[in-house]
């Protein structure tokens, strides 16, 4: 059993536990010897880990993806974390508990989706409420659905956190609507933001480790995405083109340029707000994690490369 986690870890501390491996790569020394770099990653947390001696023997016996017991001790280095590592060993996955290895949301996910659901019963249009209804009606869509996370790294990458993130967009959809802002059609933005990243369902593999799928690599969520969309559409009898065509257009748009991934960028108002409010969201939930891993006797963050900057962790 499991019993020391990356959360857990304390400068100093002396580790012997099992990791799941999500990174592994060799470099070499300034002498030119080889040195090992892993990720060791269970469900509350991942740490970089450090391999000096011995590299070709102990690196041949695992991979990316493995679980493997490590010996090591807790170090720091430009002010995280990490595993100096004194012997890394393969464990076969019937030996493990995969629940102590895949993080999940905090939140119920049985509670998210049944407020989703009372959610979609808003909208008042009734080809966009039938496409909804579909998709609930899928007994296999909505169990991946409930389970799938939002990423690899970065936000909500845990099990649950694709509906984490579907709700909090669409919750974010009601607080715009009760601004003064005019001209909003609330049924299909609500009904957009719903269905935006129905396709992470299939992007994302997650049996010991949460990677993207062979499908994810080669198509992207968002072509998925349009392709569920278009199987569902084809069951409704005489579902309206145009109604389609938009809501299409608000998967294809959500990531806003070509160069996050979205074939066209936002076109409709709708499709603009609902490309602020997912980054909004991913961007609040991403940084709010990355701030609660470091260390919390220090201001200010260490550098994030993404975002390009370091955030402050001081209070008033």
């Amino acid at each position: 059993m499991k019993t020391t986690f990356v959360e857990s870890l304390v400068e100093g501390n002396a580790v012997q536990d099992i990791f799941i491996v999500t990174e592994k790569t060799i470099s070499n020394k300034k002498d030119g010897q080889p040195f090992l770099q892993i990720r060791l990653t269970d469900r509350t947390g991942s740490i970089r880990g450090v391999l000096w001696d011995n590299v070709e023997t102990f690196s041949s016996g695992f991979k990316q993806g493995d679980y493997v017991k490590i010996q090591g001790r807790v170090t720091a280095y430009r002010s995280e974390l990490q595993l100096t590592i004194i012997s890394v060993q393969k464990i076969l996955i019937e030996n493990v508990e995969p629940s102590d290895f895949l993080p999940m949301t905090q939140r119920d996910p049985v509670q998210m989706f049944s407020s989703l659901q009372e959610q979609s019963k808003t909208i008042v249009n009734k080809d966009l409420k039938k496409i909804l209804q579909t998709f609930w009606s899928d007994d296999k869509f909505v169990q991946k659905f409930c389970i799938a996370p939002a990423a690899k790294k970065m936000h909500h990458a845990y099990l649950g956190g694709l509906l984490e993130h579907t709700l909090s967009v669409s919750r974010l959809v009601d607080r715009l609507i009760q601004c003064h802002y005019r001209g909003i059609d609330r049924d299909l933005l609500l009904t957009g933001a719903i269905l935006h990243d129905i396709g992470k369902i299939h992007e994302f593999e997650y049996a010991t480790m949460i990677d993207y799928s062979d499908e994810g690599r080669l198509l992207s969520h968002i072509i998925i995405g349009m392709r569920m969309l278009d199987e569902k559409i084809a069951l409704i009898t005489d579902f309206p083109a145009k109604t389609a065509q938009l809501l299409r257009h608000m998967i294809a748009s959500h990531h806003g340029k070509r160069l996050f991934g979205s074939p066209e960028p936002p076109k409709t108002l709708e499709a603009m707000i609902l490309h602020y409010l997912d980054d909004l969201d991913s961007k609040i939930m991403g940084v709010r994690d990355f701030m609660e891993k470091s260390d919390v006797s220090e201001d200010w963050t260490p550098y994030n490369y993404p975002m390009e900057r370091q955030f402050y962790k001081g209070k008033l």
